[in-house]
């Protein structure tokens, strides 16, 4: 009879064994968290920032006259375009005529002075001092002369090159003093440039030679192509932003200052231009984020376990975040129940996209 029952007890225990093993699985499997999950994409992303700028010629020129007195013409209005050497307005010359020919008098009677003094001195008659006194005489009045000729140039305004009026500031009859503007000029020779303003996270990617897309409404439907020429070193302390100044090409467009710009500009960072893509979380699965480091869970699906994941962040794009580094396509992060989380807690897939 003993032979005959010890099979049966035996078999009695593989299962009571059996029994004591699933019992630990089927509370396992109710103990874990419901989450969804996404699946790691890795996209195409247009990452372009859109900004606001003005349209202004790239040189601009205040001009004054050399020396003050009442302006007797100024031959130009705002919006005109005027050529490299055209005059823009000149002064009444009065004033100017009389210093010069003061100053002429002056010279030529140093110069006879000098002239009879060296006589004199040829008789020893004046003594070398005297001569020598004369000479420095004659120097002085003949510099005062080159002066007030000097001065007397520039008693008119003259276009520093080809370009536009933007400023009258003066008129006929209206006394001036030395240096004060007259007339604001642009450059337009010197070629066309929007100045927009960049908050700092876009600032700090842009670099110079970035195309650029621009769009202005005056111009419907027309899209004219820039580069960056300079980016701002300090952020202007009443907005905190970084002046970006872009490169616009006319083709054929007549461009005039303080036209309202649109700009697309293309700021991806180096190291990822001409990839085709980058890879994407949806921003629900990050649950950290210090700077551009974050933490993720992606769902382990060998142990039906969340395993944590620190990864390094790039720009947002909708509702989506770009991933840097930490992630590949194709693995499965946590999204929905991620905040409340362990590092190898078991989880229950409820929902799951991609």
């Amino acid at each position: 009879m003993t032979r005959l029952y010890l099979p049966v007890a035996l078999a009695a225990l593989m299962l009571a064994a059996c029994g004591r093993e699933s019992a630990p699985d089927a509370k396992s499997q109710a103990d874990a968290a419901p989450v969804r999950a996404e699946t790691v994409e890795t996209v195409a992303v247009a990452d372009d920032v859109r900004s606001v700028g003005v349209l202004t010629p790239r040189d601009e020129y205040r001009l004054s006259f050399k020396v003050g007195g009442l302006v007797d013409d100024v031959a130009v209005d705002v919006g005109d375009r005027v050529r490299r050497g055209q005059v823009l307005a000149v002064i009444k010359r009065a004033e100017v005529d009389a210093a010069v020919a003061q100053a002429s008098e002056a010279a030529e009677k140093a110069r006879r002075d000098l002239e009879r003094g060296r006589r004199l001195r040829a008789d020893e008659v004046a003594t070398e001092e005297q001569v020598q006194d004369l000479a420095t005489a004659y120097n002085v009045a003949r510099s005062s002369l080159e002066t007030a000729q000097f001065n007397a140039r520039f008693a008119r305004i003259e276009a520093p090159g080809d370009g536009v009026v933007l400023q009258r500031l003066a008129d006929e009859n209206e006394l001036v003093q030395p240096g004060q503007p007259v007339i604001v000029m642009g450059a337009t020779d010197a070629g066309w440039i929007v100045r927009t303003a960049l908050a700092d996270r876009d600032a700090v990617r842009v670099n110079l030679g970035d195309a650029a897309r621009v769009t202005f409404d005056a111009f419907p439907g027309r899209e004219f192509a820039g580069k960056v020429t300079r980016i701002g070193s300090s952020a202007d302390p009443m907005t905190g932003t970084f002046e970006v100044e872009i490169e616009v090409t006319p083709d054929g467009a007549r461009f005039a200052r303080g036209l309202v710009a649109k700009v697309l500009l293309d700021i991806r960072d180096p190291d990822t231009r001409g990839q085709a893509g980058r890879t994407v979380v949806p921003i629900t699965a990050v649950v950290e984020a210090n700077g551009n480091e974050a933490t993720v869970y992606v769902l382990d699906p060998r142990d039906g376990v969340a395993r944590r994941r620190q990864v390094t962040l790039g720009p947002m794009v909708g509702d989506r975040i770009i991933v840097a580094a930490g992630l590949a396509a194709g693995e499965q992060v946590i999204t929905d129940g991620a905040a409340w989380l362990a590092d190898g807690r078991a989880v229950r897939v409820i929902g799951r996209q991609g």
